[in-house]
C-alpha cells in the first residue's frame, strides 16, 4: 500500500472537528440544563451538527481517495465497495 502524505492531515483535521463538536455538545447541555434561550440553543445544536457532518464527509473523502489510490494492497483492512461508499455518503445527508 502506498503512503499517502496528506492521510495524517486528514486525520488531524477530522480529529479537531469532533473535538470541537464535543465541546459545542458540552455547551449545549450546560444550556439546556441552565433553562438557556431555546434560540441560542439550537443555534448551538446545529453547530454541533454541521461540525459532525463535515468529519464525516472528511472520513468518506479520505477513503475514496484510498479507493482510487490503493486498487488491490489494502493490508488488514477489507476494501470499501463503491455501494458502500455511497450508503455512507447518504448517510450524512
Amino acid at each position: 500500500m502506498k503512503s499517502d502524505p496528506t492521510k495524517p492531515d486528514d486525520l488531524r483535521k477530522t480529529m479537531n472537528r469532533l473535538k470541537r463538536a464535543q465541546g459545542q455538545l458540552a455547551a449545549v447541555i450546560a444550556a439546556v440544563e441552565s433553562g438557556a434561550d431555546c434560540r441560542a440553543v439550537v443555534t448551538q445544536l446545529a453547530a454541533v451538527s454541521s461540525a459532525i457532518d463535515r468529519a464525516g464527509f472528511t472520513i468518506i473523502s479520505s477513503a475514496m481517495k484510498e479507493c482510487l489510490t490503493d486498487q488491490g494492497d489494502t493490508g488488514d483492512k477489507k476494501p470499501l465497495r463503491v455501494e458502500e461508499l455511497e450508503k455512507l455518503f447518504l448517510a450524512l445527508s
